[in-house]
Order: structure tokens, then sequence, then C-alpha cells
């Protein structure tokens, strides 16, 4: 029996707020990916000690709370964790 791998290909058109919308809400989860594996590597090389999700999670919740990151509200807080679980499942695998 042969096997079909069915998928469906989908094109957007959004308009100038929701591109701008989208474009903010990438480059913020490139940020929240990029500072908190800095963190991570940083406590590796000084510890030897892994940071967890959960501790990831809650220095995002502690992180939003200052003035200069204030911009990280502006979009779903969905994405960022996505973003720190990506992290997290990269990490693991790489150990």
């Amino acid at each position: 029996m042969d096997k079909y791998t069915m998928g469906f290909k989908f094109r957007i058109y959004p308009n100038h707020a929701q591109q701008e919308l989208i474009n903010r809400t990438l480059g913020c989860c490139r940020f929240v990916f990029n500072h908190f594996l800095a963190i991570r590597r940083d406590e590796w090389t000084a510890n030897h000690k892994s940071v967890t999700y959960n501790q990831t999670s809650a220095m995002l919740t502690d992180l939003k709370r200052y003035e200069e990151y204030s911009w990280l509200k502006e979009v779903d807080s969905m994405a960022l964790q996505e973003s720190l679980k990506n992290l997290d499942t990269a990490y693991q695998n790489f150990f």
C-alpha cells in the first residue's frame, strides 16, 4: 500500500498594521531566544548548572516589568513563551 503525505499551502496578504505586528512579534521572539540563550550559556560556563524552562519563564515575567523592556508587552505572550520552549528543547537536544 502506498503512503501519501498531503499538505496545504496558504498564502496570506496582511495589511500594513498586521505586517507590523507580525514583524514586531518575530523580533521580540528573536530577542527573547537570544537573550535567554546567553543567560543559559553564561550560567553553564560559570557554574556548570543548567537554567530550566520554568526559571527562564519567571525571568521573562520579571524582564517585562522593567521600563526598558516594556516593548515586550506589546506582543502576544504565548509567542514569547513558545520561544522559551524552543530554546529549552534545543538545549535538551544539545546535551
